[in-house]
């Protein structure tokens, strides 16, 4: 039992350098030599404008719920005024960059995977081997860079569906004027917080694409194969962007916190 658990944790342990030693060797690749262009075009509009349908939806539909769940919690105190600043914070520092990271995985984290992995038992990777051409400089690279610039670009897109799936509801359902929608965001809403929102979206973009083209990359045993894979890549992205995002949210508050104290003294 001891030697199962200890083989195991070395296992795990070892896919993790392996995982990490592939990003280095993805970066450095791509600044030896970066990847053609037609390479990362296909890749923004295959992650970026492919997602534009679905990252909409959800960011609408959760500015609506977020927007009816604050109104009937708080109009009988008084504080529906404030319903579009907890629109806003929510969708800009937690729900914008999460919904839109386990969107993005879903439609295109999975695809990543299958791809590469069908690639990989296909023996299609070694013939580009073969070739003298790099696979993390024409596989990866292009795909992570268009990851980490795309995942971003969709999360502000998100929140700013959420907003105004919030301003919509309260305005024409709940008859709430705009100016008490709009007008207490720029006293409550802080640079901060837009940066908390940008850094976990950058975050979460590098970690689902990576770890997709990894399971992808690692793939064996034929079709089966690939659907464990792809199925592996989509839980541990999901897994890995909620601990991820438990982190950070941690680190950069206490960060916060410390210069805001440090400045005070």
């Amino acid at each position: 039992m001891i030697q199962v658990l200890f083989n195991t944790f070395l296992q795990f342990f070892l896919s993790i350098g392996d995982y990490v030693t592939m990003i280095l060797d993805s970066f450095k690749d791509s600044f030896r030599k970066f990847p053609e262009w037609a390479l990362i075009r296909e890749q923004l509009f295959s992650i970026g404008v492919m997602s534009l349908g679905v990252v909409a939806i959800t960011g609408m539909s959760t500015g609506v719920v977020l927007a009816a769940q604050s109104i009937y919690q708080l109009s009988s105190k008084g504080l529906a005024g404030i319903t579009g600043v907890m629109v806003a914070k929510s969708m800009i520092t937690e729900l914008g960059p999460v919904l839109t990271a386990f969107m993005v995985t879903g439609r295109v984290g999975a695809s990543i995977c299958a791809e590469l992995g069908t690639m990989k038992v296909t023996e299609q990777i070694d013939a580009i081997k073969s070739m003298a051409v790099n696979p993390n400089s024409y596989l990866i690279a292009p795909r992570l860079l268009a990851g980490i610039i795309m995942v971003p670009l969709l999360t502000i897109f998100s929140i700013m569906m959420g907003i105004a799936g919030g301003y919509l509801l309260s305005t024409f359902f709940f008859h709430l004027s705009a100016a008490s929608y709009f007008n207490p965001m720029p006293f409550h809403i802080t640079y901060f917080d837009l940066l908390t929102g940008f850094v976990k979206s950058f975050t979460f973009g590098l970690l689902l694409t990576t770890i997709s083209c990894y399971k992808g990359m690692k793939t064996k045993g034929g079709a089966e194969g690939v659907g464990k894979a792809t199925t592996a890549s989509v839980v541990i992205s999901y897994v890995s962007i909620l601990i991820s995002d438990f982190l950070l949210t941690i680190a950069l508050n206490s960060l916060h916190l410390k210069i805001k104290f440090d400045w005070y003294i």
